[in-house]
């Protein structure tokens, strides 16, 4: 049964590009919980001017925004989308902690070698300049297409075994990977599977060997984004600039954290360079948003998770 939309969200807007797997994983995210939602198309390599002055310097794809609050990373997209709309739940509690744990491999595990895989099969066909960004990314050389293309095949090689503990999971004709319902388990890998397409190059003939990974996938492609309304990128600045950041839950720091109101610096742990800095607005063990400030859109508050990010207090 697909979701219906039942759920009004005009003020959300996601900042996406169409290609991009982890704003796959947004858009199916906002079908599941039926809503309506706008959508920002942003470049897929730097600069992002309009996007930018969002979210403090933070530029990995895709943002949620209302208003004058920004959320990155999809894995508090996910926890933002839940906290208002509940049902249908990416966490039933049949699936806790063992749900969160597969989404965890997925996006830190499987995700990069496919990408490397994928893109390194359609080296050619990629959009111009992506190489050097990505590698730029990473603090790597720009590296030629032959050496993209070679590191496709060494990349294969650790794609295949992952692929093959997706299709182990739906063995025994489960219809999702934690059972009869979607958690964010399968939001999580879907979007990596869904990768697979490629641009020029479709790759998913290492998906071919497991019938019911294919059903799955076809299962969780039907779930749609929802309603989508494609809006422009002054649009979006304009709404940020006229509103004000929400009134926050109550904070609960943890030990060592810094208190609302001191000043912070944050950034993704894995491989970013710049930190987004601005005063604690809300914390807790699960997120930590920073009140940013800019001449172009005023004061946002730029959300971010703790898991996968670094943070530091400012004196």
């Amino acid at each position: 049964m697909l979701p219906q939309i039942v759920e009004s969200a005009n003020s959300l807007i996601l900042h996406q590009y169409d290609f991009s797997n982890f704003a796959e994983k947004a858009r199916l995210m906002m079908g599941f919980k039926g809503l309506t939602w706008r959508a920002v198309e942003i470049p897929p390599i730097a600069p992002k001017p309009k996007l930018t002055p969002l979210t403090g310097g933070y530029r990995r794809t895709p943002v949620l925004q209302d208003g004058a609050d920004v959320w990155c990373d999809t894995k508090l997209i996910a926890r933002e989308l839940e906290r208002r709309v509940p049902q249908p739940t990416f966490y039933p509690p049949s699936t806790s902690g063992a749900a969160d744990a597969i989404a965890w491999w997925a996006e830190q595990q499987f995700m990069r070698p496919t990408a490397l895989y994928v893109s390194g099969i359609n080296a050619d066909h990629m959009p111009e300049g992506l190489h050097a960004d990505r590698a730029k990314l990473h603090g790597l050389p720009m590296p030629s297409i032959e050496a993209v293309r070679k590191a496709a095949f060494r990349n294969l090689q650790l794609v295949r075994p992952q692929v093959r503990w997706i299709a182990d999971m739906l063995a025994d004709g489960r219809r999702y990977l934690l059972g009869d319902v979607p958690c964010i388990a399968d939001f999580a890998t879907y979007h990596v599977v869904w990768f697979f397409r490629g641009r020029h190059i479709d790759c998913r003939e290492v998906l071919n060997p497991y019938p019911r990974l294919l059903a799955w996938r076809d299962r969780m492609a039907e779930v749609g984004h929802g309603n989508r309304i494609d809006i422009d990128a002054d649009e979006a600045l304009a709404e940020a600039c006229a509103a004000t950041p929400a009134t926050p839950r109550p904070s609960q720091p943890q030990e060592g954290d810094p208190r609302p109101g001191q000043r912070a610096r944050v950034r993704a742990s894995d491989n970013a360079k710049d930190w987004i800095e601005g005063e604690v607005h809300f914390i807790d063990a699960d997120e930590i948003a920073l009140l940013h400030e800019n001449d172009e859109v005023g004061q946002v508050a730029v959300h971010f998770p703790r898991l996968g990010y670094d943070w530091r207090p400012m004196s």
